[in-house]
């Protein structure tokens, strides 16, 4: 979660250089869409097993993007996701193929400096987290995911239109693995992702 931490601390001091330029309102009824590029980490080396060897499941890099509306000057609703973010992994610590990992993200978004004339539109938002797996090694079978999401980010306009994004996510991410319909293992991913990229408003 440092990282996490960081990457908060890196949009904040990215914002304070927008302030004293002119002055941009978010507004009910505006229209968001985001693309740009992401690295989801799972949390830790820990990631479940597979018939009692320890699952590690490998940092990946892939791109985002998103939709979103906003109901009120302060709050919207964002469905995001991501192409699809192909996990190496590791059982007993030995290199063991991969499996794709594609996210969607549902989620209500809070904008405090929402109405208000401001370059920097930070935001924090929560919602449901699907998360479907393939490609799985042998005769393995991920079942999907549903579980919470949670996200904070910012905006920073340099023009009306367009925008600089950060953000950082977390996500609830738990699927059973099984082998010819029989339960034998369990891939806990909860990964924390964080990217940055475009956004652009209507």
């Amino acid at each position: 979660m440092n990282k996490l931490k960081l990457m908060t601390a890196a949009i904040i001091a990215g914002g304070c250089l927008f302030t004293v330029q002119s002055a941009l309102a978010y507004s009910a009824g505006d229209i968001f869409v985001r693309g740009g590029v992401a690295k989801s980490e799972p949390d830790g080396s820990d990631n479940g097993d597979i018939q009692g060897s320890d699952l590690t499941i490998k940092d990946e890099t892939g791109f985002t993007y998103g939709l979103g509306y906003l109901f009120t000057d302060k709050v919207g609703v964002e469905l995001g996701g991501s192409e699809k973010f192909e996990h190496d992994l590791r059982l007993n610590g030995a290199d063991a193929e991969s499996v794709d990992r594609m996210p969607v993200n549902l989620m209500v978004n809070y904008y405090p400096l929402g109405g208000m004339d401001s370059r920097v539109q930070p935001y924090v938002g929560a919602g449901v987290n699907y998360t479907r797996f393939s490609g799985e090694p042998g005769d393995l079978d991920v079942d999907s995911s549903y579980g919470a999401v949670g996200q904070l980010g910012v905006d920073l306009a340099v023009t009306d239109n367009v925008m600089l994004n950060g953000f950082a996510n977390y996500a609830d991410v738990d699927g059973d693995i099984e082998q010819n319909g029989t339960k034998v293992g369990n891939a806990d991913v909860d990964p924390v992702t964080i990217g940055g990229g475009v956004t652009l408003r209507f």
